[in-house]
């Protein structure tokens, strides 16, 4: 599928420094780049499906219209260097190093015990990197939040969290519950006595943390301003050797190239179609890029509820949310409440960064936790093609992927309408996973129903479950036999009966857990029976009963607290000399090395000239004597020397 046009020079910053690549390979990834075309190695190659967080780095861009720099945690295994053009990347060695001056987060988490191995250790730096930089004294929530992307097996996360505290805006522990005495203080655990027998949980001293030095950050090159407003006037194109990377300028264009080449996916921020490439074997000739439209961006309140750009990301979509919530009438956002909900667990912040809320639509996984309850919101899709625009509804049709309510190939999403919600109408959200956060859901649900005003009557329901087959499914012919009935004990124990019978799940379903998964289709469905009758509780509390004091912690939302715990430890004697580390808390000797990025792991190691890969290849055969090896097939195969 050949392409007209001249390839363009890609241009991004990396730790200050201007790279310019002439021949840009749109299917290489930016973690690929970082460590073998730069040789910085603090960035880990972990999962490679953007879910251990150990290639964090941060992104820097320039929003013209904004005229903002935005700063913001991504993974490097899933970014292609193309998506880069004009932007700024920041890497754990380019946060500090100890042959010039460590960062304050680097030295905090090192002092503080919050590396072991020390292996997702720079990427726990870049995501506390990108948060300071966007909020230079966080909350609580804002700093566990920003680590949810980040996985870590040794310590355990207490130090790791305990050493980001000391960054907090606010008081932490104790502090909160007004008292000036804080219980790492409290009697017996500071006290210790001549002998040495005193109980200590102070394992590194805040008073010798060195303050934030805003002077220590890279400016952000003017350059790269420049560059962002000669971007929109202009298409780019980037041209390797099987794929070619173009990206519009207008969404007229866009909607040209998309006529032109119906097949060609419109990537943002490569977590779906990026996966597929990569262990699926899918190759694109062409591949769409538009996040420099500005239509695709734009966010807009109508009468009748918000219309979101189909390149917002997930993020963003978030803050605007958590915007609106504030300002409107509670009535109005029972949805947006639902989807607030779901997207304080989705993923981590790295990928709640760069994906984009039209390509989660679009992508419509199973175990997708927004799909569900922008359906159940009556949520509308705004098309656009060459020949024009239209609507579609997001429904539980479109989510199965049905062709007469599906997008066609040459439309694109250009932006979401989420209507407002009414009185009567009540939403709630679910999900199941092995996490709470940054794990697929094993079930996940969203589920509303609108009763006629004034009464228990049931005038609209709608149900759907996600992670129960290869696509959403719906159960809308148990909804549609419990219409005019009301809201009791009756119809619960009707509807659970009703959906258990149509919501089928093979015993050797894929993903198995099949009578758990079963469980969680009435456990869902009961705790939203529980959570509607308290909302018609709470509109007339005289004509509904109290729930049962049991069943009341079914209606309320997980409650998120501040981590926090106290690691207790026998003090020394102070007679022990000092040269004697035996029961002190002696910070890891690797741990700012750690932290910076310069510990060196056996992949790390830089290739040699003329350096040879030793691979074992097993016996088909067990336990047979090897009586004499034919090597003659494999000494054919180019590279292999003996």
């Amino acid at each position: 599928m050949a392409c007209p046009w001249q390839s363009d020079e890609l241009i991004f910053f990396v730790n200050g420094k201007k790279i310019i690549e002439k021949h840009a390979e749109p299917e290489e990834l930016l973690l690929s780049y970082l460590r073998k075309g730069l040789c910085l190695t603090g960035v880990k190659k972990g999962c490679g499906i953007g879910g251990c967080g150990a290639c964090t780095v941060m992104i820097s861009t320039y929003d013209p219209v904004s005229k903002k720099i935005l700063h913001y945690p991504a993974n490097s295994c899933l970014l292609p260097i193309c998506s880069l053009h004009g932007a700024a990347v920041t890497t754990v060695e380019g946060v500090g190093s100890t042959k010039t001056r460590i960062h304050p987060i680097q030295e905090r988490l090192a002092k503080c015990h919050g590396s072991q191995c020390g292996f997702c250790t720079p990427g726990m730096v870049m995501s506390m990197y990108a948060l300071l930089r966007n909020h230079p004294e966080p909350s609580m929530e804002q700093i566990t939040a920003a680590l949810d992307g980040n996985l870590c097996r040794c310590t355990g996360y207490r130090p790791i969290i305990d050493s980001y505290k000391s960054f907090a805006g606010e008081p932490t522990c104790c502090q909160l519950r007004g008292t000036r005495q804080c219980c790492l203080d409290q009697e017996g655990v500071h006290a210790s006595s001549d002998k040495g027998d005193g109980m200590c949980s102070n394992l590194c001293n805040p008073k010798e943390f060195q303050p934030m030095d805003p002077s220590q950050e890279f400016i952000f090159p003017p350059e790269l301003m420049r560059m962002a407003q000669e971007q929109q006037k202009r298409t780019l194109v980037f041209r390797g050797e099987r794929t070619t990377w173009i990206s519009p300028s207008s969404l007229r264009e866009l909607l040209e190239l998309k006529a032109k080449y119906p097949k060609a996916p419109v990537v943002v921020g490569n977590t779906s179609v990026g996966l597929d490439m990569k262990f699926a074997g899918v190759h694109h000739p062409i591949i769409l890029y538009p996040t420099m439209i500005p239509d695709l961006h734009d966010v807009s309140s109508t009468a009748n509820g918000l219309v979101i750009g189909a390149a917002c990301g997930l993020a963003q979509l978030r803050d605007i949310l958590r915007e609106v919530v504030l300002k409107l009438p509670e009535e109005k956002t029972k949805i947006f409440h639902a989807l607030l909900q779901q997207l304080k667990t989705l993923a981590g912040e790295q990928i709640r960064s760069v994906a984009s809320l039209g390509g989660h639509i679009v992508s419509r996984g199973s175990t997708w936790d927004l799909n569900p309850v922008l359906a159940v919101g009556n949520s509308i899709l705004n098309l656009a093609s060459k020949d024009g625009k239209r609507q579609i509804p997001l429904s539980d049709d479109f989510l199965a992927g049905f062709e007469n309510a599906d997008i066609k190939p040459q439309e694109v999403i250009v932006s979401v309408f989420i209507p407002y919600s009414k009185k009567d109408d009540f939403v709630s959200a679910f999900r199941q996973a092995e996490r709470r956060k940054n794990a697929l859901s094993i079930v996940n649900s969203a589920m509303r129903v609108l009763f006629k005003p004034g009464t228990n009557i049931i005038m609209d329901l709608n149900i759907l479950y996600g992670g129960i087959g290869s696509t959403t499914v719906s159960a809308k012919k148990s909804c549609q036999k419990l219409i005019r009935r009301q809201w009791n004990e009756q119809m619960l124990g009707e509807a659970c009966r009703l959906v258990l019978g149509e919501i089928f799940l093979s015993p050797s379903a894929p993903g198995g857990k099949v009578e758990y998964r079963r469980t969680l289709l009435v456990s869902f469905l009961f705790k939203f029976y529980l959570q509607v009758l308290h909302g018609l509780k709470m509109v007339d509390p005289t004509r509904y009963p109290d729930l049962p004091k049991e069943f009341m912690s079914a209606v309320e939302e997980f409650q998120w607290k501040t981590p926090h715990s106290i690691q207790a430890y026998q003090d020394v004697d102070p007679r022990q000399p000092p040269q004697d580390p035996v029961g002190r808390p002696i910070m890891h000797q690797s741990g700012v090395k750690h932290a910076t990025g310069e510990a060196i792991y056996c992949d790390d190691i830089r290739h040699q000239d003329g350096e040879l890969f030793l691979a074992v290849v097993t016996s088909s055969r067990a336990h047979a004597k090897i009586l004499s090896i034919d090597v003659s097939e494999a000494l054919k195969v180019p590279g292999v020397v003996d």
